[in-house]
């Protein structure tokens, strides 16, 4: 496996400064990506929901009833078209989500972290992780367009922290790439 990998390392090199480029240009222009994301969003919507009505009136069997995939598939479909008529809307309403989320979920964490406190020593880090998914709620439910300028701060770090991991890595398989014995005019 490592002498597969060594083979191309180059592309694991594309791979990691195309992610930089990507998490500077997030950086640069938190407007385009966000937009970028929302109409990638409305294209998976409707890709998915395409699929879904194919295989509900395919005859194939289905694990799941074929009128569930028809909801989901009209609905996809719908997501997609109000995606893209409205990206805008859709981005505020996809960071709302994620608020939401947050909130819930941090309410969630707090409350198992009171439940399990006599059978867990440091429930405080649970409480404490709950404590700030409310606060991140809250934060970005007041104030959705921050919550989605971080939104895109955080895609364009990670891009940028795992461009460096994997250009990091291809430089080391690079000096794999060669088998120990083997001469460079071979």
């Amino acid at each position: 496996m490592l002498h597969a990998l060594a083979k191309s390392w180059w592309l694991l090199l594309l791979r990691g400064i195309a992610a930089i480029i990507f998490g500077i240009l997030a950086f640069v222009w938190p407007g385009l990506t966000l937009v970028t994301l929302v109409l990638l969003y409305g294209a998976f919507a409707l890709v998915d929901g395409v699929i879904s009505l194919i295989a509900a009136f395919t005859g194939s069997a289905k694990p799941v009833p074929t009128w569930w995939l028809v909801v989901v598939g009209l609905l996809g479909i719908a997501a997609g078209i109000v995606t893209f008529a409205w990206p805008g809307i859709t981005a505020i309403l996809l960071v709302l989500f994620i608020g939401a989320w947050a909130l819930v979920h941090g309410i969630f964490e707090i409350i198992g972290a009171i439940q399990l406190r006599k059978e867990i020593d440091n429930e405080w880090m649970l409480i404490l992780g709950g404590a700030l998914s409310v606060l991140f709620g809250l934060i970005v439910l007041i104030a959705p367009g921050a919550g989605a300028l971080g939104l895109i701060w955080a895609i364009g770090s990670y891009s940028i922290v795992f461009g460096i991991l994997f250009i990091a890595l291809a430089l080391r398989l690079r000096k794999h790439s060669h088998p120990a014995g083997s001469s460079a005019a071979a």
